[in-house]
């Protein structure tokens, strides 16, 4: 799950976008001019930036180039645009933009670049430091598996508490799309089961809307009355 900065002066395609890529489990923030996109780069820090290249007070190409020339040209950038030449593609390009999307963007076309553009972000995360202040993380750990003092990783993690048939779903041997689905689907029944199955709280702790929510659960095939049963 990605969070992903939709740059576009047109409301309809700033909605589009955002439903397919919320329906794809992404965090999606929107902008529809310049400003507003340097405002949310600042304050999210986006792993993704869909950038249109006519908009009527910077221009995206514009926009690109002054994150570059800055140093804040850290995530991958997707342009987009119904009436770019060639050259304005290519000139996007150089500047460091990883893709062009022309429109009218098709879904296939759409879902390929953001994965392909995402599986080139590196991980953000740093490493946690030790007690001991040297060495990697896992000089704490003992090959087990376990933590200093008996504890156990999975002990740690919500995720402990979905059972073994949920912990089976993250097979890294199956393809991506049945790996993440396998992770969200358990990531949903977790929440449900906190929240005793009530999609407004979890719509609140997962930062979906519920209609996008409730078509999500529908297309992983998640029992909505089992987080009033609770898991087992």
């Amino acid at each position: 799950m990605a969070n992903i900065l939709v740059v576009d002066d047109e409301l309809g395609i700033r909605d589009l976008l955002s439903e397919i890529l919320n329906d794809e489990g992404h965090q999606v923030e929107l902008a529809e001019n310049a400003a507003q996109a340097r405002a949310a780069r600042s304050r999210s820090r986006p792993d993704l930036v869909l950038l249109d290249i006519w908009m009527p007070d910077t221009d995206g190409v514009t926009l690109l180039k002054e994150w570059s020339s800055s140093g804040l040209l850290t995530m991958p950038v997707i342009m987009m645009s119904g009436h770019a030449t060639i050259d304005t593609a290519v000139e996007a390009t150089k500047i460091g933009a990883h893709s062009f999307l022309e429109k009218p963007i098709t879904l296939q076309k759409l879902l390929k670049a953001v994965e392909q553009a995402l599986a080139r972000t590196p991980a953000r995360t740093p490493a946690a430091p030790t007690a001991r202040g040297a060495g990697p993380a896992s000089d704490d750990r003992h090959d087990n598996g376990e933590l200093p003092g008996g504890q156990n990783n999975a002990a740690l993690s919500p995720l402990a508490d979905l059972g073994p048939q949920a912990r089976q779903a993250f097979d890294l041997n199956k393809p991506l799309r049945e790996a993440r689905d396998g992770f969200e689907k358990a990531y949903f029944e977790f929440h449900l089961a906190q929240e005793g199955g009530s999609m407004t709280r979890v719509a609140e702790q997962t930062g979906l809307e519920r209609t996008h929510l409730y078509r999500k659960l529908k297309q992983l095939g998640v029992d909505l009355g089992r987080g009033k049963r609770g898991l087992v």
